[in-house]
């Protein structure tokens, strides 16, 4: 993500000694789409297709952007 406004060198969250098990700030899918949606310009609230007749967001109804990271 190097050039798209994140903090450069940094690491967010941490996990197990396993790395199996998150242990300290989890970062759901979602919210991580909704970050890069955000950092391409893109409010990921308004973005929606239609299927099946009805509109659906890439974010689902969750997605919240991760401002901790951000530059």
């Amino acid at each position: 993500m190097a050039g798209t406004g994140i903090k450069p060198g940094m690491v967010y969250g941490a996990t197990d000694d396993f790395s199996y098990n998150i242990t300290e700030q989890p970062v759901h899918i979602h919210d991580l789409n909704a970050t890069i949606l955000q950092q391409l310009g893109i409010n990921h609230e308004r973005l929606t297709y239609r299927f099946q007749g009805r509109d659906f967001r890439l974010t689902d109804v969750h997605g919240e952007v991760v401002t901790d990271i951000l530059a």
